[in-house]
């Protein structure tokens, strides 16, 4: 059975929360973060979920459209709040899936640059959900496996 869950962003009542789905897929230390076109921000591969879609299957759907990845599978790594980065007043539900791969990911569809980001050293060009609460997340898991 899917796990849908409604998209309130598209709420008339003018909601600002936004729903998303995305991978954080880590290798060596690193993990993958992704630039859109006309942002300034990196963030996880990830997005909306679409209508009857499942936030995994938003997560892999994302994945393969915006770095041309087939994932097979992924872990839940946690459910994220957090202030958008690209939008203004708006904040984020974000649900995180841990996904490890070997393949290499290639810039598709709105990405325009994928990064692999430090777990510890990292730019401060990040978004507010993957700085202040997946790193810490990641980090903890792969610390205390």
């Amino acid at each position: 059975m899917s796990e849908a869950v409604p998209t309130p962003d598209a709420d008339p009542a003018g909601d600002k929360h936004i729903v998303v789905a995305a991978v954080a897929l880590v290798r060596d230390g690193h993990v993958l973060t992704v630039r859109k076109r006309g942002t300034e921000r990196f963030m996880l591969v990830g997005g909306k979920l679409e209508p009857g879609e499942s936030a995994r299957e938003a997560a892999l759907r994302e994945t393969r459209e915006e770095v041309g990845l087939e994932i097979a599978s992924a872990t839940l790594l946690g459910e994220f709040h957090s202030e958008a980065a690209n939008e203004p007043d708006h904040t984020l539900h974000s649900t995180v899936f841990w996904v490890e791969s070997d393949a290499e990911p290639v810039a598709s569809a709105e990405i325009a640059e994928v990064r692999w980001t430090s777990l510890d050293d990292h730019p401060d060009d990040l978004a507010p959900m993957l700085e202040h609460h997946v790193l810490p997340m990641i980090r903890r898991t792969v610390l205390e496996p």
